[in-house]
């Protein structure tokens, strides 16, 4: 018979950790006590609709049972004065008993005030998280009820795989979600970015893992994500042109792209850079998510603010500031405050279009402010840079007005590239309008000639037919000008999908505005013709 006397902790009861060993096996013929605390806080968030609290409730009802049939000698819910810890404590020191914990807070906290306790939570090593990554994997998506998945490649090339065909047990989930937490807690290797009723943020080593919870979710879900690679500047194509850019004249840079592009990744090698020039370089992240030596120091919200983070950032002087990830007004705001005290700015931010990136600081900076505070725009998509822009503020005319007296402040957004000017961005009435350019203004559409299209696997084949053999032509995308091309014997083009220019003729094929004009055009009227 075991005479061993335990007060149970709510994590206990919540996690369902005497139902599994080595707890089940720990209470075989004991005295269980529960303070009255534990029971009325069960209650009073069970009638919220917490599900955890009604299993909870659901495991005393089920100890009550055992009792009945002989497994455990007694259950009892014990009053107390003190609350929380104080609670166990006191219970603990009344009856002589041990205390059976699942959180290692807890568990340190009684065992500094000379209480003995037995943690049966989740053990600190061997995570069954990483037992779903290998080499090639770049995200874990496990949720209670259906089977485990992952996306393995790399960015701009990923799968979306079932690593099982079994769906996962509620408990599974559950626990590898408390394991997560409780190393988090006290792991020196990780840490609880954010933290809500229902909800955890935790960097986990190079690992960014969010949980969930009901009722915030319908169901508990993990989702783990990892860097896949480390990069330089010089494993991306920069121009010279675009190194010099970075290395003198750019201060004010964006970013931009989809979500899994590559942003990140970039902004880690463009830290690195500056660190090698010899510059004082800090990050704003949250979550830490950038892949930088120790010498980059990553910060994260002060006071659950980026505003009071970047007050302090002021006073440490850095030359360059990264700022992953910026979503809110206020990150904007920190943004445009940090660099017009003269502070380097990097900031990462989300759209599926370059000039869109633009477009999110319109209406949260005057646009004569504009150019100072945003000089460079870098779009990444597929891990590659697809554009680059450059901001210039003059006076003149808007493209299209005739009137001199229209004539105002207009902000150029050019190709950094070519110095071809793509937008106009300026003020009409009390609208702010941003007006795409022709590159070849004042020139008529000249009639396209008939071509059909053929996409394959890796490939799209513009076909102009045997009779535009060997000819040179021009690509249009509208009016603008993508490039100019002889075709073969054939009279065929020849285009990789993953290409610049391959995603630009794709890009046109969907807005129904690709046109192929010979450069040297026959009597003939040629017309448009896709397949």
């Amino acid at each position: 018979m075991n005479d061993s006397v335990y007060v149970l902790s709510s994590d206990v009861l919540m996690r369902s950790l005497i139902r599994y060993e080595p707890g089940h096996s720990l209470i075989r013929g004991s005295k269980l006590i529960i303070p009255e605390e534990i029971l009325s806080k069960l209650e009073e968030e069970a009638s919220k609709g917490d599900r955890f609290s009604v299993g909870a409730l659901g495991e005393i009802i089920w100890l009550q049972e055992l009792q009945g049939e002989g497994y455990i000698e007694e259950v009892r819910i014990e009053g107390h004065r003190g609350r929380g810890v104080d609670a166990l404590y006191e219970i603990a020191k009344r009856y002589s008993a041990k205390v059976l914990c699942g959180d290692r807070i807890t568990t340190l906290s009684l065992r500094a005030r000379g209480v003995d306790v037995l943690y049966i939570g989740p053990k600190m090593d061997g995570l069954r998280i990483y037992d779903y990554f290998d080499e090639e994997t770049m995200s874990v998506h496990l949720k209670e009820g259906a089977p485990p998945m992952a996306k393995k490649g790399r960015p701009g090339n990923f799968n979306l795989v079932k690593l099982s065909e079994r769906r996962l047990e509620e408990f599974e989930v559950r626990t590898m979600a408390y394991e997560i937490i409780e190393r988090a807690k006290t792991g020196p290797d990780a840490f609880i970015e954010a933290m809500y009723d229902d909800a955890y943020l935790i960097q986990l080593g190079n690992l960014r893992v969010l949980i969930a919870f009901p009722p915030f979710s319908d169901g508990i879900e993990i989702t783990a994500v990892r860097p896949l690679v480390k990069v330089t500047l010089d494993d991306y194509d920069l121009s010279d042109k675009l190194k010099r850019r970075l290395s003198e004249r750019a201060e004010g840079i964006l970013i931009a792209g989809p979500p899994g592009a590559g942003k990140t990744t970039f902004a880690s090698a463009l830290a690195e850079f500056y660190r090698e020039k010899g510059k004082i370089v800090k990050t704003l992240e949250s979550p830490r998510d950038l892949q930088v030596g120790p010498e980059i120091t990553q910060y994260g919200k002060l006071a659950g603010t980026f505003e009071n983070t970047a007050d302090l950032l002021l006073l440490v002087r850095p030359d360059y500031v990264i700022f992953d990830e910026m979503r809110k007004t206020q990150d904007f705001k920190i943004f445009v405050d940090m660099r017009l005290a003269g502070v380097g700015m990097v900031g990462v931010v989300h759209c599926g279009f370059p000039i869109e990136a633009i477009q999110r600081f319109i209406e949260r900076v005057d646009l004569g402010v504009l150019p100072h505070v945003v000089d460079t725009v870098i779009f990444i998509r597929d891990g590659r840079i697809e554009k680059v822009y450059s901001l210039k503020i003059t006076v003149k005319m808007p493209t299209g007005m005739k009137d001199v007296t229209l004539a105002r402040p207009v902000v150029l957004v050019k190709d950094f590239e070519t110095e071809t000017v793509e937008y106009e961005i300026y003020t009409f009435g009390e609208e702010v309008i941003v007006m795409p350019v022709a590159s070849r203004e004042g020139v008529e559409e000249e009639a396209s000639a008939r071509f059909r299209l053929k996409r394959r696997k890796h490939t799209i084949v513009i076909d102009l037919g045997p009779a535009m053999a060997d000819t040179e032509v021009t690509i249009y995308a509208g009016n603008r000008e993508v490039a100019t091309m002889i075709t073969d014997s054939r009279g065929r083009l020849t285009l990789a999908r993953s290409s610049p220019l391959g995603r630009r003729v794709m890009e046109a094929i969907r807005n129904d505005s690709l046109r192929v004009v010979p450069s040297e055009r026959s009597e003939e009227d040629y017309e448009f013709s896709g397949e």
